[in-house]
């Protein structure tokens, strides 16, 4: 299985966290990332997006069919990640996009064996998967992308 975390672009300050849009900046984030996974995409990819504004938009960007899991929302915690994804057993592929802190939790987990306080940047994506070896399920850590490396 391929699991593509997705932390949401660069957003405006805001009250309301669920209805926080993309900065003009976010956008143009959102647009380059959004084509390079179009152009790299693994076969069979399901996306699953939180409801706030920012990832919804962010996820727009990939002009792709996605779902909405209100589950995986800015106060998500990696239970809910690994459920909604289907981790590691999911057939094809699954991108989430979603926010900060569960998303580096998420990953900290699957790559150090634990929780951790893992930052994943505003419009970066990280490309996990996972393979069996020697009887063994191991977590492969493929691509780390700042939306920077992009432009």
């Amino acid at each position: 299985m391929d699991l593509l975390l997705w932390r949401h672009a660069e957003a405006e300050d805001g009250e309301d966290d669920l209805k926080r849009r993309l900065t003009e900046r976010g956008e143009k984030q959102a647009r380059a990332m959004g084509a390079w996974i179009r152009k790299n995409q693994p076969k069979d990819l399901r996306i699953i997006v939180s409801p706030s504004v920012r990832t919804q938009q962010t996820a727009e960007a990939l002009k792709l069919p996605f779902e909405t899991n209100r589950k995986i929302g800015p106060d998500a915690c990696v239970s809910e990640l690994i459920a909604a994804s289907g981790w590691p057993a999911a057939k094809g592929s699954v991108l989430i996009v979603g926010h900060q802190p569960s998303l580096g939790r998420f990953a900290s987990l699957l790559l150090a064996g634990q929780e951790s306080e893992w930052s994943i940047k505003k419009g970066a994506l990280w490309w996990l998967s996972n393979r069996v070896r020697r009887d063994e399920t191991q977590t492969v850590l493929r691509a780390v992308i700042p939306v920077e490396m992009l432009d």
